[in-house]
């Protein structure tokens, strides 16, 4: 019988012999978006979008902050906060904590890309949190703080990487000097699936303007 105890060495992923089961019921969203006001379960179906917009999705640690972080910007349509990259289905956020499901906390961000380039959102993501961190930001340790960038259209990965390469030479460099290291631990791959987090967790830090955001850069500018 599966368990909620925590992973006693919450830093080391799990396989998928070991992760959690999930279930088979998605977990519901019952608000609009705070700040948007969009209905993120309608809004996240590719249907509905224009070819101007393009979604990426990035872990940066706890996803409260990051999520802030992407909605003030312009040309960011909507957000939300969830669970990619592991193994569990339709994960909670209790399973998360353990270190049990594989997945990193995660803000899907969808923008028009007439108005904010995918260019201009990987800066934002490289100077705002520290990728030098593996499995962990700060004190939030474990796996499901780990740095991830997952596209969702090819066309993306150039790019993606291209800022990956500038940004672990400027580490080298040694112009960082708040970084844990120089080495750029950041997974790049392609979505697989993202589960929608509870409901509590979207926009948390527009709901909860006080609570806690653990998003610290480097100190680096990502220039390229």
């Amino acid at each position: 019988m599966w368990s909620l105890m925590n992973n006693q060495n919450k830093t080391q992923m799990v396989s998928s012999e070991q992760a959690l089961p999930g279930r088979s019921q998605a977990i519901a969203i019952q608000e609009e978006h705070a700040v948007f006001g969009c209905e993120l379960e309608s809004y996240s179906n590719p249907v509905n979008h224009s070819k101007n917009i393009q979604r990426i999705i990035f872990g940066m640690g706890c996803f409260w902050g990051a999520e802030r972080l992407f909605w003030q910007n312009k040309g960011v349509l909507c957000t939300s906060v969830g669970y990619a990259g592991g193994f569990t289905k339709n994960p909670t956020y209790r399973e998360v904590c353990t270190g049990l499901t594989g997945h990193s906390e995660v803000v899907q961000v969808d923008f028009n890309n007439e108005h904010i380039t995918l260019k201009q959102l990987l800066q934002l993501f490289w100077e705002r949190h520290d990728p030098t961190q593996e499995m962990r930001q700060g004190n939030d340790v474990g796996t499901q703080y780990r740095s991830v960038i997952y596209w969702t259209d090819s066309s993306q990965v150039a790019e993606i990487e291209a800022s990956q390469k500038t940004y672990q030479a400027l580490l080298e460099q040694g112009k960082a000097p708040t970084a844990q290291g120089d080495r750029v631990y950041t997974e790049i791959k392609e979505l697989d699936t993202y589960f929608f987090a509870e409901t509590e967790h979207q926009q948390y830090l527009h709901k909860n303007p006080h609570g806690y955001c653990g998003l610290k850069g480097t100190g680096v500018k990502c220039i390229w």
